[in-house]
């Protein structure tokens, strides 16, 4: 079962992938650095460390479907 707090959801536009907001510095409508081609990797089990640009955060790509990054640590954070 894969653990909800390590997802993220993202959206595609054309070819650009967006996050809503930053899960770490919550800026919005951040522009993801991936390419298309990744994309086939990413979901066929290679990993891909992920920076986010607004902030320099870091992040390690483990799994992706249509519309959540699944990366190897918690990303939310429950209050």
């Amino acid at each position: 079962m894969i653990p909800f707090e390590n997802t993220w959801p993202y959206e595609r536009i054309m070819k650009d992938f967006y996050v809503d907001h930053c899960p770490f510095c919550d800026a919005s409508q951040v522009l993801l650095p991936l390419k298309q081609r990744e994309i086939g990797e990413i979901k066929s089990g290679k990993k891909k460390h992920l920076v986010f640009p607004c902030c320099y955060a870091k992040l390690q790509i483990i799994d992706m479907d249509d519309d959540y990054l699944l990366a190897d640590s918690k990303v939310r954070s429950f209050l």
